[in-house]
């Protein structure tokens, strides 16, 4: 019996609280060196998952093979094996190719900016000696004018073994229905995780400061996005004039500008509503950063395939970890990022060198002219 028949035969747990699960998913990437998505403005978040910006990546101009991988992370190479020749593409290429087909892309403006994203968080059961992936799914609906409400959905799409080894150490474990699993931090208590899926909570909420959508390096609007400029010098002197040498979400935490600018533009291309060019200006922009490493092709976690460009970071808690953002170079856009154990810490304990620790990958984004119309959760005015 495969892998996620059995997760379909466990037994009825109810899922755990949604909001627990998200706020615990944020603190382990956040350890780990990974940049949650929040809120549009800098108050308190009002749903789970968060809004706006994902975990950080970087790019360099270093040529590497494209069939290139690292470690077991390497396993969903889409490359070809064996003596069959490989192709060298630069970070640079990759991106500017991205930004060529960016370009060409026809632009729109509906009702609200739609994005789905499923993330994918790994975790050590505490007293277990297994590893467990556990995947949430989040959607996003944000106005394209001010006055209308913004809508968010977030679902907890349950927990299973990581892979053939943790699935065999739960068997013997006696595939238990829930998870206790550590979560990093000072006095922070374990964390349970189900099997089963949760329920979607559907949010709502109003803008911040009645206009605001999402964090830029500060709170920017609509207006401000759709009107970002297409070069890519002007638009990094535009991002830039926001950055203190801080990291984007802790000013205690010191970041290069590379890395900020790039934790910046990342989110912008991911997520954000911005013109086709603009995005082409992002990619471009970010394909003069010489921080930038190309890794390869790969897929992504939804099995996807791609093209990954990368950063190595040292972080407090999660230890040496390299941030991979995941290129459809074809289609002009980013399919998401991977963060990698390079070396573990605290946070990435129990991993080996070369593990997928967590992703983000993007599903849906796009326009539309419908939102959900009945709140399940909290919602923040009317």
């Amino acid at each position: 019996m495969d892998e996620l028949r059995m997760v379909r035969t466990m037994l009825d747990k109810p899922a755990p609280d949604h909001v627990a699960v998200a706020q615990g998913r944020d603190r382990l990437r956040t350890a780990m060196g990974g940049r949650r998505r929040t809120m549009p403005a800098r108050r308190t978040l009002w749903m789970t998952g968060g809004l706006g910006l994902t975990a950080a990546t970087a790019a360099a101009a270093v040529a590497i093979t494209t069939t290139g991988t690292a470690g077991p992370a390497g396993d969903r190479s889409a490359g070809p094996r064996g003596g069959t020749p490989t192709t060298t593409l630069s970070a640079r290429s990759i991106l500017l190719a991205a930004a060529t087909e960016a370009d060409g892309q026809a632009d729109g403006v509906g009702a609200y900016w739609h994005t789905t994203i499923v993330d994918r968080n790994t975790y050590r059961v505490v007293g277990g000696g297994y590893t467990v992936v556990e995947q949430g799914q989040h959607e996003q609906w944000t106005p394209s004018r001010p006055g209308r409400p913004q809508w968010a959905s977030d679902r907890s799409l349950g927990a299973r073994p990581a892979g053939a080894a943790d699935t065999a150490a739960w068997q013997r474990a006696g595939s238990p229905g829930t998870f206790k699993v550590a979560v990093p931090g000072k006095r922070l208590a374990p964390m349970t995780l189900s099997t089963q899926p949760g329920k979607a909570s559907v949010d709502r909420a109003p803008l911040v400061d009645g206009d605001k959508v999402f964090w830029l390096g500060r709170n920017v609007t609509m207006k401000d996005l759709r009107a970002l400029p297409a070069d890519p010098q002007r638009l990094k002197a535009a991002l830039k004039r926001w950055y203190q040498g801080h990291d984007t979400e802790s000013s205690s935490e010191p970041m290069s500008s590379d890395l900020w600018l790039y934790t910046v533009a990342q989110g912008l291309i991911t997520e954000m509503p911005v013109t086709p060019k603009v995005r082409g200006a992002a990619f471009r922009m970010l394909a003069d950063l010489r921080t930038v490493t190309a890794i390869g092709r790969v897929k992504d976690a939804q099995g996807r395939p791609g093209t990954a460009i990368a950063i190595t970071e040292r972080t407090k808690l999660g230890g040496t970890i390299q941030h991979r953002l995941i290129i459809d170079t074809a289609a002009g856009r980013a399919l998401g990022e991977e963060l990698v154990v390079v070396t573990p810490g605290e946070a990435t304990a129990g991993l080996a060198p070369g593990s997928v620790s967590s992703s983000t990958t993007v599903v849906t984004q796009g326009w539309t002219d419908s939102a959900p119309t009945k709140p399940t959760g909290p919602q923040r005015g009317r």
